[in-house]
C-alpha cells in the first residue's frame, strides 16, 4: 500500500511547488548559508542539491557565507587565541590573513565544489572581486552604564558595507552561473574587513532587488516564551517581543538584518533552520514553510 502511495505523494509535492516555481521564476533569492547546515556532510549535499533544483528551474539563487567556527579552528591550530567583543571576532592583521584564507578559499571553495558536484556552475567570489562589496572600518562605542564619553573600541579590520557593486553578480546570474560569496570586503585604500555575512546577505539583497533573502541558523526560527515557533513578524512585533524579552541575544542582529532587508524593498526575509534537511526548498516552495517569516 505504501508503495502505491508514492507516486501520488510525488505528484501531490510536485504540484504544490508549482506556483512557488512560476512565482519565482526569474527572480534572485538571497541566501546566507551557516551553521550546522555548513558542517554536517549531509546537509551539505542536499543545501546543494536544493541550489542546484532552484537554479534549473529558473531561479537566481545567490549564496553568501559564514566560516566563524572554521577560522575559530585554524586560528586555534597556530596557537592563536580569538578574542571577540559583543559578538564580534577582535580582527588584527594576522587573524585577518586567517579570515582571507578561511573564508575565501577553504570555504568558499568547498561551497562551489559542493554545488559543482550536485550539478550546477557555481563561482566563488569574495566581496574583494570586481569590488563587489566596498567596506568601511567599524568603529564600536563601548556601551559603558557610567556617565563618560563613549570609547571607540577599536575592532581592528571588522568591517560595514558601505557599497555593494553587484554587476559581476548580474553577470553570472545572466550566464547561469551561482554566485557564491565570501563576506571579506575592501577599503577605499586596499585594507580587507572582515564583515558580518548577515549584513551582508542582507545588504546584497537590497542592492540586487531579491524577492527573498533567507538566512539560516542552528535555530527553529524565532520561538516565543513557550518554545512555539512565530511567523509573519511585522517591526512592531519583534519590539514588542524584544521589550518583554522574548527576543534576546544573538537572534537581535538577525532580526535587524531582516528588517533592514524589508525596509529597503524586498518582499520578505526568513529566518529558518539549517539543520532540517533540505530547509531551502520546504521554505520556498512549500505551503507551510519551515522558518519564521518577517514582512513590512
Amino acid at each position: 500500500m505504501t508503495d502505491a502511495k508514492k507516486p501520488t505523494q510525488i505528484a501531490r509535492i510536485l504540484t504544490e511547488a508549482l506556483p512557488y516555481i512560476q512565482r519565482y521564476s526569474g527572480k534572485t533569492i538571497v541566501i546566507k548559508y551557516g551553521g550546522n547546515a555548513m558542517t554536517d556532510d549531509a546537509l551539505k549535499r542536499g543545501f546543494a542539491q536544493d541550489i542546484v533544483l532552484l537554479k534549473q528551474v529558473g531561479i537566481n539563487p545567490v549564496i553568501v557565507h559564514g566560516g566563524g567556527p572554521q577560522i575559530g579552528s585554524l586560528l586555534e591550530k597556530i596557537g592563536k587565541e580569538s578574542h571577540f567583543i559583543e559578538g564580534m571576532r577582535v580582527t588584527d592583521s594576522e587573524t585577518m590573513d586567517v579570515v582571507q584564507m578561511v573564508l575565501g578559499g577553504l570555504v568558499n571553495k568547498q561551497i562551489v565544489s559542493d554545488i559543482n558536484l550536485a550539478g550546477g556552475r557555481a563561482v566563488g567570489l569574495t566581496g574583494k572581486d570586481g569590488k563587489l562589496i566596498q567596506a568601511k572600518k567599524m568603529h564600536l562605542e563601548s556601551s559603558s552604564k557610567k556617565k563618560q564619553p563613549s570609547e571607540i573600541i577599536d575592532l581592528g579590520h571588522v568591517g560595514t558595507v558601505e557599497k555593494i557593486n553587484p554587476g559581476i553578480v548580474k553577470l553570472l546570474d545572466s550566464e547561469k552561473y551561482i554566485p557564491v560569496i565570501a563576506p571579506v570586503g575592501v577599503g577605499d585604500d586596499g585594507a580587507s574587513y572582515n564583515i558580518n555575512a548577515d549584513l551582508v546577505a542582507g545588504e546584497m539583497a537590497a542592492t540586487l532587488g531579491a524577492e527573498r533573502l533567507l538566512l539560516l541558523t542552528n535555530t527553529p526560527g524565532v520561538l516565543d516564551k513557550q518554545g512555539q515557533l512565530l511567523t509573519g513578524l511585522n517591526n512592531d512585533d519583534i519590539q514588542s517581543l524584544t521589550d518583554d524579552g522574548t527576543i534576546q541575544g544573538g537572534m537581535l542582529p538577525k532580526l535587524q538584518c531582516a528588517l533592514d532587508a524589508v525596509d529597503a524593498g524586498i518582499e520578505s526575509a526568513c529566518i529558518i533552520d539549517g539543520r532540517v534537511p533540505h530547509a531551502v526548498l520546504l521554505e520556498l516552495l512549500t505551503d507551510e514553510g519551515v522558518g519564521t517569516l518577517i514582512k513590512k
